[in-house]
């Protein structure tokens, strides 16, 4: 049996950006081929972990059971064949045709019609680990990352993908640790480098800036379109889940039970803010007039017209998680455990 379940804790074998950990039976785990997901009726009221906009032809979500669902409006969603089962966690388009999704097992898939077929890229499930985020610079160059410090890079549309490895993203003291281990035993160090890395969570990108958040307060940063990194000194011990540069150039980032902090200064010191909700906080995004909205477990949903100083409460009185969201003509479009959901925020809010 399936279960699906919110947790305001993390386990390690369990982690994802969402809170949300599932069960796999037996069965699935014993046949590791991989399975086409079930085209069901109302795949539109399954738990969605992502949404994302397709450049002028739409809207793309991924879920539970290999979801992915594709709207032209928003409104209407169709769902699309896909190769897999496994629990998808995050999309992304470069242009209208070629896109690509992510999830557990180490999935990653590529579309190149605009999402209407789907195939198999990468697909790992004797890791038993899930990829959290995936970003294309265009059409060739891409990467992906997950937990226990997974990350993977292509240079070929992922014709070919390849695990990357950089020292700078573990703490000083296990970086320490790894350079000497690897004039002392290479063959250790090959094996200590998989499990000193915490679990990568998000990524946000602008041109060659690429800022990444994770497990245990993890912030990094990279000026130069992945190529190298620098680990931003610790703030905050829990799980970041998302990041964000604001319009006016501010830094948030959120994560568990409702902690939020901001940066005016490029993430060199950081402010604790104040919300109204404490529950774990799963993303964060901006519409065109410059306001924030925050989404999380229990039906959570906060607005702020400052640039992150404040943020009001808009809470969704089900109590569903909602997991991600975008802006659209003065509503919202929101993924959450029971769907895709449309919220109209008025101007008197």
């Amino acid at each position: 049996m399936h279960k699906y379940f919110l947790a305001g804790c993390m386990s390690v074998l369990s982690l994802t950006h969402l809170a949300i950990a599932v069960a796999e039976t037996d069965d699935e785990i014993a046949d590791a081929a991989p399975k086409a997901a079930f085209m069901v009726p109302l795949a539109e009221r399954s738990l969605l972990t992502d949404v994302v906009a397709i450049p002028t032809a739409g809207f793309a979500a991924v879920g539970e059971r290999g979801h992915i669902l594709l709207s032209a409006d928003g409104r209407q969603w169709q769902q699309a064949q896909v190769p897999v089962q496994a629990l998808l966690t995050s999309v992304y388009f470069v242009d209208a045709d070629y896109g690509w999704a992510v999830g557990h097992d180490a999935t990653i898939l590529h579309t190149q019609d605009g999402g209407k077929s789907w195939q198999i890229q990468q697909f790992l499930p004797q890791l038993d680990k899930p990829l959290m985020d995936v970003y294309f610079f265009d059409r060739q160059r891409g990467m992906a990352i997950g937990a226990y410090g997974m990350y993977y890079t292509t240079q070929d549309g992922g014709d070919s993908w390849h695990k990357a490895f950089y020292l700078a993203l573990a703490s000083e003291e296990d970086q320490e640790f790894l350079a000497e281990l690897a004039e002392t035993d290479p063959e250790s160090y090959l094996l200590e480098r998989e499990s000193v890395l915490p679990h990568f969570n998000r990524l946000m990108v602008q041109g060659d800036e690429i800022l990444m958040v994770g497990e245990a307060g993890f912030v990094a940063v990279s000026q130069d379109g992945g190529e190298n990194w620098q680990r931003l000194e610790n703030f905050y011990n829990g799980s970041l889940f998302d990041v964000h540069r604001t319009k006016q150039g501010s830094l948030l980032v959120a994560g568990l039970r409702g902690n939020v902090f901001r940066s005016t200064d490029d993430g060199e010191s950081w402010q604790d803010i104040s919300l109204p909700q404490s529950a774990t906080l799963n993303s964060i995004f901006e519409d065109e007039q410059g306001q924030l909205f925050l989404t999380g477990n229990a039906g959570t949903l906060l607005l702020s017209s400052d640039d992150g100083q404040t943020f009001r409460d808009l809470s969704q009185t089900d109590g569903r998680a909602i997991l991600n969201g975008l802006p659209l003509a003065g509503q919202l479009v929101l993924v959450t455990e029971t769907g895709v959901r449309l919220t109209s925020i008025s101007k008197s809010e």
